[in-house]
């Protein structure tokens, strides 16, 4: 059991069934554990220390290890809007059955495989695990592509706080606005705030 316990410290203090049956332990270990108190079951195949604050983030992204924090959810990871996500986005290869996701209320996007790592990137958590997601300006361009009407009360402050940033790079905002099809929007916006 104590093997368990050192998986789930180096891991944030979560550990999967399949952190755990890899390591070559029964996963029976983790039902005595859960009995005992020592683990807690957070999601489905997703277990952390009984001692510990559950990671949102990092225990959804064990869960669905295909999935990179977008949209919104990145947004918030990066700093730039203070509205704590209502319902976590993830992106997913177009390829992948993301059932599990939308039944476990992840808000599921999909992308062609060309771009699906384009701005992939790990960003820390506020309990401080790294978590997969798309950089800002990824992340700034998904906002204006991925919506028919684009959230004003989201995307606007985002922009201006962007714009005002020390670390904001415009040619890669650009670059990838062009490779995704939102060039149009993203220099509208970018006209208007420089």
């Amino acid at each position: 059991m104590q093997a368990i316990v050192d998986l789930a410290q180096s891991n944030g203090g979560l550990v999967t069934t399949g952190q755990v049956v890899d390591a070559g332990i029964p996963r029976a270990r983790i039902s005595d554990m859960v009995k005992k108190g020592e683990l807690e079951r957070v999601q489905r195949g997703v277990y952390c220390l009984a001692d510990t604050w559950e990671d949102e983030f990092l225990s959804t992204q064990l869960r669905f290890p295909k999935g990179v924090f977008s949209d919104s959810t990145a947004l918030y990871l990066h700093g730039f809007t203070d509205r704590t996500p209502f319902q976590l986005t993830m992106t997913f290869p177009r390829s992948y059955r993301a059932t599990k996701a939308r039944e476990s209320g992840i808000k599921v996007r999909t992308c062609a495989n060309d771009v699906l790592e384009l701005g992939l990137t790990n960003v820390k958590t506020s309990y401080g695990n790294q978590v997969r997601a798309y950089d800002l300006e990824r992340t700034l361009c998904d906002i204006v592509r991925g919506q028919r009407v684009v959230d004003v009360q989201v995307v606007n402050p985002a922009m201006k706080q962007y714009v005002r940033s020390n670390e904001k790079d415009i040619q890669k905002l650009l670059d990838y606005a062009r490779t995704l099809g939102v060039e149009k929007k993203i220099r509208n916006y970018l006209e208007v705030l420089l």
